[in-house]
C-alpha cells in the first residue's frame, strides 16, 4: 500500500523520521551529519530548523539529494520580532550577545507547539531531537512514536558527569586544586574542582535543566552519541548500565557521511566564502612537508582575551614548526585597541617568513585535518573536534576550556594516550573569557612534546591505530555499522506493532 505525503509517493514499509538539532553549530553539525546517515540507510528524513541555522548545512541535504537520498530540510520562521531580535540571530555561537540568549530560548519556547504540530503533520515514525529540548520525550509519547535523543558529547563525559552527581567527590576534598577521582568509572580519572563545570559544583538553573534532561532521556526510547566501540568502549557498557538505558554509538558520523570533497567542503559553511582564500590554505599545506603543520582552533563557541591571544601567538612563533591558526576576532575593548594591530602585525611577519597561516573565523577542518601536511592539533577538546582528529590519526594538545572539555581530555589524555596536556586548571563559561591565561612556555612545552619525532612516536601510532579503527567502524560488519542496522530495524518492528494494533 502506498500513501502521498507531500507530493511524494512512499510505502508503508519505508520509516519517516524526524531530526531536530539545537541552535548551536556545534550540535547542530553531528546531529545533521546523523540523519544524513539515516538517509543512507533508507529512512525518508525531515530536519526541522530556523532559516539562519538551516543555511550552514543545506549545501549538504542538496548534495544528497542530487545522489536519490530521501532527505529534506523543513523550515520553521525562527520568531525574531516577537522576542525582540533582529532578524538572523537565533543561534548561541562565539559572536551571539550575551542579552540575546535569554531571548533566543524564549524564541524556541514560543516555536514548541509549531514543530510538536508538525511531528503529527509530518507523520513521523520516530523523533531524533537534541539533548536540549526534553520536552520532545512528552510529544513524542502523546503520538506514541519513539523519541531517540541526540547527546553532543562522549560516553565518558556523561558518565563522568553521572558519576559526580551520584557521589560528589569534589565535596570531600579540602581546596579547589586538590585532586580526586571520578568514582565508579573504568578508570581511575583524576580531576579537580576547578575543572568541573558550575552546574556540578554548586546548583545552578542549569543543574536543573541538567535534571530535566537526564529524566527525559530515561523516559525516551534510547540515546544516540557521535561515537565508536572502539574509542571509548569501557563507557559504552558502562554508560548503558548506570543509566539503564539503550544508547548506540553511530559514529564517527563526519567521517561516514562526509565521504567526498565536495561533502567536506560544504559541511558547516553558513555564508559563501571567496574561492581565493580556500586555495591560498589548500596550497601552502600542500608546499609544506608530511605530519610538519600544527593545526591550531578552539571551535565555534570560544573567543579568548588579547593578552591569551598573545601567548599563542608568541608559543606558535617560538615553536619553530609550520602552523595553521583559525582566528576569532572578539569584541573586547583592549582587542580592538592593541590585538587587531598585533594579530595583524603577526600575520604579516608569518606569512613573510612562510612559517604560518591565519584562518580568521570559519575554516573547512575536515579538509585541513586529512591533509598529510598536518601533524597534530592545538584544541579546546570539544567532541566533534575531538572524533575528527582521531578520524584523521592526530595526536593533540589538548586545552579544555568550558562545558564537558575537562571530562575530554581525560579521555584523549589518560585513556586513548593520545594528547599532552597544556595544563589548563580553570573550567568557565563558554561565553567568559575566565581569568586563567595559560604562559607561552607552558604551550611551547606541550607542542615541543607532541611533535617531538622520539617522544611523541608512540602517541602517533596509538591515534594511527584509532584511525583505522574509526574507518572500520562504519564500514559493513563495523561496529556502528551494525549499531545504525539494528536500530532501524527495531524501529521497523516498533512502526509494524503499532501498526497492527490500530487495524486490529
Amino acid at each position: 500500500m502506498e500513501k502521498n505525503y507531500g507530493g511524494e509517493v512512499e510505502s508503508d514499509e519505508v520509516l519517516r523520521a524526524i531530526f531536530l538539532p539545537f541552535l548551536s553549530t556545534s550540535h547542530i553539525i553531528p546531529l545533521v551529519d546523523m540523519a544524513r546517515l539515516f538517509a543512507m540507510h533508507g529512512v525518508d528524513v525531515t530536519i526541522i530548523t530556523t532559516p539562519h541555522n538551516s543555511s550552514i548545512f543545506q549545501k549538504s541535504i542538496d548534495l544528497d539529494s542530487t545522489r536519490g537520498r530521501s532527505i529534506r530540510t523543513h523550515v520553521v520562521k525562527f520568531p525574531a520580532e516577537k522576542v525582540g531580535l533582529p532578524v538572523g540571530v537565533e543561534s548561541f555561537n562565539v559572536d551571539t550577545p550575551r542579552e540575546s540568549h535569554s531571548k533566543i530560548y524564549m524564541g524556541l519556547f514560543i516555536l514548541q507547539n509549531e514543530i510538536e504540530q508538525l511531528f503529527d503533520v509530518l507523520k513521523a515514525d520516530f523523533i531524533v531531537t537534541d539533548m536540549f529540548y526534553p520536552w520532545s520525550v512528552d510529544a513524542a509519547a502523546k503520538l506514541g512514536i519513539p523519541r531517540l535523543m541526540f547527546h553532543g558529547a562522549s560516553y565518558l563525559a556523561r558518565s563522568a558527569a553521572h558519576s559526580v552527581e551520584l557521589y560528589s567527590p569534589h565535596s570531600k576534598v579540602e581546596s579547589e586544586t586538590e585532586k580526586f577521582v571520578l568514582p565508579e568509572l573504568p578508570h581511575a580519572l583524576e580531576m579537580t574542582r576547578l575543572q568541573l563545570p558550575d552546574w556540578l559544583r554548586s546548583p545552578n538553573p542549569y543543574t536543573e535543566l541538567m535534571k530535566a534532561i537526564k529524566e527525559s532521556e530515561k523516559r525516551s526510547y534510547g540515546s544516540l552519541f557521535n561515537s565508536f566501540y572502539e574509542l571509548e568502549s569501557g563507557y559504552h557498557e558502562h554508560y548503558k548500565k548506570v543509566m539503564g538505558t539503550k544508547s548506540w554509538g553511530l559514529g564517527p558520523v563526519s567521517l561516514w557521511a562526509n565521504q567526498d570533497a565536495s561533502d567536506k567542503a560544504a559541511r558547516g559553511l553558513a555564508k559563501e566564502e571567496g574561492g581565493e582564500e580556500e586555495e591560498g590554505w589548500l596550497k601552502w599545506l600542500n608546499s609544506k612537508p608530511e605530519k610538519s603543520v600544527l593545526y591550531v582552533s578552539f571551535g565555534s563557541m570560544n573567543k579568548f582575551p588579547y593578552s591569551q591571544l598573545v601567548e599563542i601567538a608568541n608559543a606558535l612563533e617560538g615553536s619553530g614548526h609550520y602552523f595553521i591558526w583559525v582566528v576569532r576576532k572578539n569584541n573586547e575593548a583592549e582587542a580592538d585597541q592593541e590585538g587587531s594591530g598585533f594579530l595583524e602585525e603577526f600575520e604579516k611577519r608569518v606569512k613573510a617568513s612562510n612559517k604560518g597561516f591565519l584562518i580568521w573565523g570559519w575554516a573547512p577542518q575536515l579538509l585541513i585535518l586529512e591533509n598529510k601536511a598536518i601533524g597534530g592539533l592545538v584544541s579546546h577538546c570539544g567532541w566533534n573536534t575531538v572524533v575528527e582528529s582521531v578520524n584523521a590519526g592526530l595526536p593533540t594538545v589538548t586545552w579544555p576550556l568550558f562545558a564537558e572539555h575537562f571530562f575530554n581530555e581525560k579521555l584523549v589524555v589518560d585513556v586513548l594516550r593520545i594528547g599532552v596536556p597544556v595544563g589548563a586548571k580553570e573550567w568557565r563559561q563558554w561565553n567568559e573569557f575566565g581569568s586563567e591565561i595559560v604562559k607561552r612556555d607552558d604551550i611551547g612545552n606541550a607542542i615541543a612534546l607532541m611533535m617531538d619525532e622520539q617522544e611523541g612516536a608512540e602517541m602517533r601510532r596509538r591515534a594511527e591505530v584509532l584511525s583505522d579503527a574509526a574507518k572500520k567502524a562504519i564500514q559493513v560488519g563495523g561496529t556502528s555499522y551494525n549499531s545504525i542496522i539494528e536500530l532501524i530495524q527495531e524501529l521497523k518492528s516498533v512502526k509494524l506493532s503499532k501498526g497492527q494494533k490500530q487495524h486490529d
